[in-house]
């Protein structure tokens, strides 16, 4: 509290100080402080004040939510629907991957397919008995030689038999029964034989696959 100090008119300077304090403190004390009535209303306006600056505070997030979203140019909506679902023959759902591995390794797309379709019937979850796997039913010995991480994943497995293919035409300078011949019954029984081995299933073999390519062929499928 400031105090002011003024010139003593008495010899008495301290009591002069005192009744100055003492005028100052009566008159504040004088001065009104409101009626209850007052003092509640004024306690009602403050909580007033903070029901609304409370309903602002938390109103203002979707405001701006609100704005935001408006702020969006609006165009055009597309929508799809599917009105029908169109299968794929199984003898078509690998054309592509076939059409690689032909130009990759340079082997007649026909003779892809038709080993295909005579081994596994284009299942690429095939498993035989004797344990050859996927859709050209490479033997486990082979997918290793070729590097193959999955057998049963269709271009993996196409990509390793038509390399497979494409060495026995080569050891075999292009005689396409005794590449086949070879495919069935393994190179060393073709080479023991100097000709497509005399066993009954590698026989009926070699004359599904030439068979199918000619039905292709005949078909007018020349690729």
């Amino acid at each position: 509290m400031a105090v002011e100090l003024e010139r003593p008119e008495s010899n008495d300077g301290s009591l002069e100080l005192r009744h100055h304090i003492d005028r100052r403190i009566g008159s504040r004390r004088a001065s009104t402080r409101g009626t209850p009535e007052r003092r509640r209303r004024e306690r009602r306006l403050a909580g007033l004040r903070s029901v609304v600056l409370a309903s602002l505070a938390l109103a203002m997030p979707h405001q701006l939510r609100s704005s935001t979203l408006k702020s969006v140019p609006s165009g055009p909506r597309v929508s799809t629907t599917i009105d029908s679902v169109e299968a794929i023959a199984p003898a078509k759902a690998y054309e592509g991957i076939i059409r690689e591995a032909a130009a990759i390794y340079r082997v007649d797309a026909l003779l892809i397919r038709s080993v295909m379709q005579a081994e596994s019937a284009f299942d690429p979850s095939a498993v035989s008995r004797a344990g050859a796997m996927g859709l050209m039913q490479l033997m486990p010995d082979i997918a290793d030689a070729f590097g193959v991480v999955h057998p049963f994943d269709p271009r993996e497995n196409i990509m390793a038999g038509t390399r497979l293919l494409r060495e026995l035409l080569d050891q075999h300078r292009g005689n396409l029964k005794l590449a086949i011949a070879s495919y069935n019954a393994g190179p060393t029984a073709v080479a023991h034989y100097g000709a497509v081995p005399p066993f009954k299933e590698t026989r009926k073999y070699v004359k599904t696959v030439t068979g199918l390519i000619a039905d292709a062929r005949n078909a007018g499928n020349n690729d």
